[in-house]
């Protein structure tokens, strides 16, 4: 082989490592953003079921069956949070889409 074989040759085999190193650091971006947006709807989710938790358990505030009222009454102390959830939807009822397309980036 003459030198300038070896130099294309050389040449070729650095743009494959580059080539190669930009494509295994848009995977990793790729993976971070998927496991950033995993993790929002995670969260939204378990909102979401808090929120369900809540209003079965102090559903009778609003006119929905539930438990006993002493039952009711004694995990009030540690529904401090639940409430709170509760109190924070009277905001958002009367648009509830709003919430679902804030939550999940939709748009």
């Amino acid at each position: 082989m003459n030198n300038f074989s070896k130099n294309i040759l050389n040449f070729i085999i650095n743009l494959l490592k580059k080539i190669k190193l930009s494509l295994v650091a848009s995977f990793k971006i790729a993976d971070e953003v998927a496991r950033m947006k995993a993790v929002v709807g995670a969260e939204a989710e378990l909102e979401e079921f808090e929120y369900i938790f809540a209003l079965l358990v102090q559903g009778s505030f609003v006119g929905m069956p539930s438990p006993p009222v002493h039952i009711s009454m004694d995990l009030l102390p540690y529904m401090e949070k639940d409430i709170k959830l509760l109190l924070d939807r009277i905001n958002t009822s009367n648009e509830p889409m709003s919430k679902l397309f804030s939550t999940f980036d939709i748009g």
